[in-house]
């Protein structure tokens, strides 16, 4: 899926020059890691999907029609041109395939994104089939018809996006859209979460006031809507009000800003990119600053759900077995999450969780630069597992900082092997272990 990019955890760096403000904030960071199995649906979930998003396409039809913008300004203007009906009115995918040609060759889309956005509907549209769901063509169309428009909105209307921004519901559910796009792709007859028990855990010490910090690893562009999918029916809470870490590339990508405007995220220049153009690279540190103080802040007003992946990017399988594993973290990068919690003066709990959804959208096998790497979609079994809080306090020593690394790399590996066994090994809800007890909350 060229430029379909949801990729949230990254390094960020706000080295040279070093920064503070008046928040009781931990040391200068000197990095700061955030960041087919086919089976047939049941029926009424086709319908199910089909219904809210062609509610959620007459809802766009309605606001525009009354010039409200849906992805909007940063004040929620209205747009200060008539938008095109051209993906809103498809009837057909022959439509929404002319419809691309069209906007070019009156103006209205680039050349680079239009193949972005054929490109994209084709590798969705595959992975949709593989479902063998008989409702899958008007899923497809129903959804690329949301998102292609979204896309043309954005193109029309760029949104921007402050350091902390808020997932924007109404007019317009970009959330929604964002779970109702990525739902066909799961396998939920094959998918599992571990340890049930702890998110709610989780969710109390929320209500409570405390912070959470979950120390995952990262698999794909799609790991926030997965994970809400997976607890949107047990615990919605959750699932609507993580914050995640989201680089550059994901608020400005013109086919992934629409995924991200239905994300709260804390927005950053990555560390790996800071300097592709040198003349920008000390703009972009003093925007990592206003983001870490917004980071800080949140966590001071408690109750705040904090997804982050220190490995610093998306897992990748070893290159001469051809197997899956999380990426190793970094302790700096943990340590500085601690830090950032402990000078919170709220309580704060940090939980390991690892997530198994590369089959959906695999990333490439090397890191690149550019935007707009080619992307295989599919349908496949996902899952998601938490592990007790594995605590730690006060200043550590080098030897301590990597022990506690370690320890929460080791719990996210152990989970991730119980998911591996469940879904890749065919053993389902028998790969539970005495450490993760797995159940499916979609059932």
């Amino acid at each position: 899926m060229s430029g379909s990019r949801l990729q949230f955890f990254i390094n960020i760096s706000t080295s040279s020059p070093p920064f503070s403000f008046s928040l009781n904030p931990p040391r200068p960071f000197s990095s700061f890691l955030i960041p087919f199995q086919r089976v047939k649906l049941f029926r009424s979930t086709a319908e199910a999907t089909l219904f809210v998003t062609a509610k959620a396409m007459a809802e766009l039809v309605k606001h525009k029609e009354s010039g409200v913008a849906a992805a909007g300004t940063t004040e929620g203007g209205k747009l200060d041109v008539e938008h095109s009906r051209t993906f809103i009115d498809a009837r057909s995918e022959e439509e929404v395939l002319s419809g691309i040609k069209k906007e070019v060759e009156v103006g209205r889309l680039p050349p680079n994104v239009a193949a972005g956005m054929e490109e994209f509907f084709w590798n969705y549209k595959n992975a949709v089939f593989q479902s063998r769901d008989p409702a899958a063509a008007k899923i497809v169309l129903s959804n690329m018809a949301v998102a292609l428009d979204l896309v043309l909105l954005d193109v029309e209307d760029p949104f921007v996006f402050q350091p902390y921004h808020k997932a924007l519901r109404e007019p317009f559910d970009y959330y929604m859209f964002g779970q109702n796009y990525i739902r066909p792709l799961i396998d939920f007859r094959n998918s599992y979460v571990g340890n049930l028990f702890l998110f709610y855990e989780i969710e109390e010490k929320l209500k409570q006031g405390h912070n959470v910090v979950l120390i995952s690893n990262h698999q794909t562009e799609a790991d926030p809507a997965v994970i809400a999918l997976l607890l949107e029916k047990t615990n919605p809470h959750i699932a609507e009000n993580l914050i995640y870490v989201a680089g550059d590339r994901v608020i400005t990508d013109p086919l992934c800003k629409p995924f991200s405007m239905g994300r709260n995220l804390i927005c950053v220049y990555s560390k790996k990119h800071m300097y592709d153009v040198p003349e920008l690279a000390d703009t972009k540190r003093k925007a990592n600053i206003r983001s870490l103080k917004e980071m800080a802040m949140l966590l001071r007003t408690g109750s705040k759900l904090v997804w982050i992946a220190p490995s610093g990017g998306r897992d990748r399988p070893n290159p001469v077995t051809e197997e899956w594993y999380p990426a190793p973290f970094d302790s700096s990068s943990v340590d500085n999450m601690r830090r950032l919690i402990e000078s919170s003066g709220t309580p704060g709990h940090m939980y390991p969780l690892a997530l198994l959804c590369h089959d959906i959208m695999p990333p490439p096998s090397q890191v690149e630069k550019e935007i707009g790497e080619q992307r295989i979609i599919a349908f496949h079994g996902t899952g998601l597992s938490v592990a007790p809080e594995i605590a730690a306090a006060g200043e550590k020593s080098e030897e301590v900082k990597d022990a506690y690394t370690q320890a929460l790399y080791k719990s996210v590996t152990d989970q991730y092997n119980v998911l591996k066994s469940a879904i890749h090994g065919e053993q389902g809800l028998e790969a539970s272990t005495e450490g993760v007890a797995l159940s499916q909350t979609r059932n």
